[in-house]
C-alpha cells in the first residue's frame, strides 16, 4: 500500500507516521509538500499533527487553502481513504470533508496524556482489524480537541453508525471523566457518510512499539492494511 504523508509547514507529526508506515509496517510512503497538487498513484492520505500555519485564526482553517487539498479532497470523493490525525481531523472538518468543528478543550488547558477509546463501528477501512466495544489506549496532544456538532449533524452521526471511537475508561465505560476535552458524547474520532475519511484526535502513530508505551495504534494502521487486501 503507496501512502502519502501531507505535510505544512508547522507540521511536525509527520516522521512519526513515515517511521511507522515503512519501518514498522514496510510499506511505501512520501512526505508530500502541500504545495504539490497530484496525489495519483497514492492508495491513502494521511494528514499528520502538528500546528499547520501555526494555528493562525484557528486550527486548519489556514492549510485547508494549500495547493494540495484540492488533491486530497479528489482522492476523498474517488473513495480512496484519507486519516486526519488532531491537526489533521481539524483540517478535514476545515475543508468540510467531515462535519462539525474542534473547539478550544474544555478546560482550557493544553493536553497531552494517554486515553482510552472504545471502538464503536468496525465497518469502515479504518477499524475492520478490530473488534465492536474494543478499548484502545493511546495519546492525544492538543490544546483544540473538543469535538463540537449541532444536534442535527449529531443525531446523523449517531443514526449513521458514523462515531467511530468514544473517549473511556479502561473497561470501555463512556464517562464524563474519561473525555480528556469536553468533546460532545466523548466523540474522539468520526467518518464522512461513505466511509473513507476518518478524523481523529488521539495519535495511533504514537502507540506502535511497545518501547514507548504501547501498540494499540496498529490497529488502525494494519485496518487500512487488511482493507486494502480484500479490495
Amino acid at each position: 500500500m503507496r501512502f502519502a504523508v501531507i505535510v505544512f509547514p508547522g507540521t511536525w507529526s509527520d516522521y512519526d507516521c513515515h517511521y511507522v508506515l515503512t519501518s514498522i509496517l514496510g510499506q511505501e510512503a512520501d512526505l508530500v509538500w502541500h504545495r504539490q497538487t497530484d496525489l495519483a498513484g497514492y492508495d491513502c492520505v494521511v494528514l499528520p499533527g502538528g500546528f499547520s500555519y501555526g494555528d493562525y485564526l484557528r486550527p486548519g482553517a489556514i492549510a485547508r487553502f494549500s495547493p494540495v487539498m484540492e488533491a486530497v479532497v479528489k482522492h476523498a470523493q474517488a473513495g480512496r481513504p484519507v486519516i486526519g490525525i488532531c491537526n489533521g481531523f481539524q483540517i478535514l472538518c476545515e475543508a468540510g470533508l467531515l462535519p462539525g468543528a474542534l473547539l478550544r478543550n474544555e478546560h482550557l488547558q493544553y493536553r497531552c496524556q494517554w486515553v482510552h477509546l472504545r471502538v464503536e463501528v468496525c465497518h469502515n477501512p479504518f477499524t475492520v482489524a478490530c473488534s465492536p466495544g474494543q478499548v484502545l489506549r493511546m495519546p492525544i496532544s492538543h490544546g483544540e480537541g473538543r469535538y463540537y456538532a449541532d444536534p442535527e449533524t449529531l443525531d446523523s452521526l449517531k443514526r449513521e453508525g458514523r462515531i467511530v471511537f468514544r473517549y473511556c475508561d479502561p473497561k470501555g465505560e463512556v464517562t464524563r471523566q474519561a473525555n480528556p476535552n469536553g468533546s460532545l458524547e466523548n466523540i474522539a474520532g468520526i467518518v464522512n457518510r461513505e466511509g473513507n475519511v476518518l478524523g481523529m484526535m488521539p495519535h495511533p502513530e504514537r502507540a506502535c512499539e511497545a518501547l514507548l508505551g504501547g501498540e494499540d495504534g496498529l490497529f488502525i494502521w494494519r485496518s487500512l492494511l487488511r482493507w486494502a487486501g480484500s479490495c
